[in-house]
């Protein structure tokens, strides 16, 4: 079995490495550090939780290790763009526990927070700078960050970023930077307007592959249970005081549907908390926090805003709502079983969600078994389905309809600034990039590293302290 050490990584990424307990890369680092390495473009299809925060950044840090030249005022040498803050978070979290033994500058930049600890930290010039797009082009058009000594380009999750509306930033960003940097682009998913960007971005790159999008994690146990509208919450209050429920992420359509679950398990005295594009960061922050202390039991979250999420021993995920878009659903049930352990995905479906059911059986090439012995079982919902009858409803802002109750719907959270920007003609790349997580540091951080976290294999599954 292929190590660390047989990469050819500097010694102080190894020693780091060694320190959290990793000796064997996952098949997306062994895949593409040594491409990375060597100098190519790499495009990776890869999920989260393949480990592929680490085949980036080790990479990068190796460069970085055998560089001593600082990077100058205003400066980027390696950047790193993400869809949302909590991403680049756990992003640059990772670089910090890695990067442990060398000397460098980062710096995290996403909206949602003040600009001003992110300014004085690009003040100085930064080696490594994780960003959400639509911050660093406010911080661009203020005149605070000059990306023309950009050496690598990493575009993490491009599949999320297009489904934001990021991909005009992203083209104006790539276009600012030199022709011969490195680049690399990851995505679960290639859809056509992912793969027309990799070939703008990228100069004959190496690609490399782990975990297809039509694949679950196969230690996820899933289930649906069918169930009518109006039962769907006694369902879920009787399903999280199981004992075997021990830590759950209960996805909704909705940022306003998100919120009226959370609180309605508050009444019936299961602590919950809900994490969208409408909370500010500090209280997305504090819900993520109490929810891998264990003071939080239920995370409720739209798509956008729990994607990147790394958390460890999450026993299961809960699809109060079934998505509209079949892919979402493996990068949902994805949320459990990470770091080797095993999962349980549930979801609800109601009549006008059977066929959501099937788009998300057609995609995942497999049936998801039905659970009937539930008090709540709703048989004409199960006959709607077995009979291949009803069409999905109609789409709206929200993606969804109303969660019950009836309010306006609103669109899944974002939580990294507005996209904007117009197309740019961007170039070629040179560079490389990895995971972790922890406690945001006010939107910015710079320094060499020094963190300590505790997980099971690099690539973001953990918990980290500042050590």
């Amino acid at each position: 079995m292929t190590s660390f050490k047989d990469l050819g990584l500097a010694e102080p990424l190894i020693f780091a490495l060694e320190a959290e307990g990793y000796t064997h890369p996952t098949p997306i680092q062994e895949q593409a550090i040594p491409q990375l390495l060597e100098g190519h473009d790499v495009l990776g299809i890869a999920q989260t939780g393949t480990g592929k925060t680490a085949a980036f950044a080790l990479p990068i840090l190796h460069r970085i290790a055998g560089d001593k030249r600082r990077a100058a005022p205003r400066t980027v040498r390696h950047l790193i763009l993400t869809p949302t803050r909590e991403l680049a978070v756990q992003i640059n979290d990772g670089f910090a526990t890695y990067g442990r033994n060398l000397r460098f500058r980062r710096a995290c930049v996403f909206g949602g927070v003040g600009q001003g600890p992110q300014v004085r930290a690009l003040n100085g010039g930064v080696d490594v700078m994780v960003a959400t797009p639509g911050r660093l082009i406010d911080l661009m058009d203020q005149g605070f960050v000059n990306l023309s000594a950009v050496e690598s380009l990493v575009l993490d999750e491009a599949d999320r970023m297009l489904d934001m509306g990021f991909i005009h930033p992203v083209r104006k960003i790539a276009a600012l930077l030199p022709s011969g940097r490195q680049t690399l682009l990851f995505s679960a998913t290639m859809p056509k307007a992912v793969a027309d960007l990799a070939s703008f971005l990228l100069r004959d790159p190496v690609r490399v592959e782990v975990t297809p999008v039509s694949s679950t994690a196969e230690r996820i146990e899933q289930k649906v249970l069918f169930v009518t509208r109006d039962n769907k919450r006694n369902l879920l209050r009787d399903l999280l005081r199981g004992k075997d429920v021990e830590r759950a992420i209960v996805f909704t359509r909705t940022k306003h549907g998100a919120n009226r679950v959370a609180e309605q398990l508050a009444k019936d005295g299961i602590p919950a908390d809900a994490i969208h594009g409408n909370k500010s960061q500090n209280a997305r922050q504090r819900a993520l926090d109490a929810f891998r202390s264990g003071e939080v039991r239920a995370l409720v979250a739209t798509d956008i805003a729990a994607r990147g999420i790394d958390i460890d021993n999450v026993t299961h995920v809960v699809n109060f709502e079934l998505p509209n878009e079949p892919e979402s659903y493996v990068h949902r049930i994805g949320r459990t079983a990470r770091a080797g352990a095993e999962g349980i995905a549930v979801s609800f479906c109601d009549a006008e969600e059977v066929a959501y059911l099937r788009q998300i059986e057609k995609t995942i090439q497999q049936p998801v078994p039905v659970d009937s012995d539930h008090g709540y079982h709703a048989e004409p919902v199960a006959k709607l389905f077995a009979s291949g009858k009803g069409s999905p409803p109609k789409r709206n802002s929200g993606g969804g309809r109303p969660f019950v109750g009836g309010s306006r719907p609103q669109s899944g959270g974002n939580g990294a600034g507005r996209p904007q920007g117009a197309a740019g003609t961007g170039n070629r790349p040179k560079g490389p990039n990895g995971g972790g997580q922890q406690r945001a540091a006010a939107g910015a951080s710079a320094g060499n590293g020094g963190q300590r976290r505790h997980a099971a294999g690099p690539g973001g599954h953990g918990h980290s302290k500042r050590g």
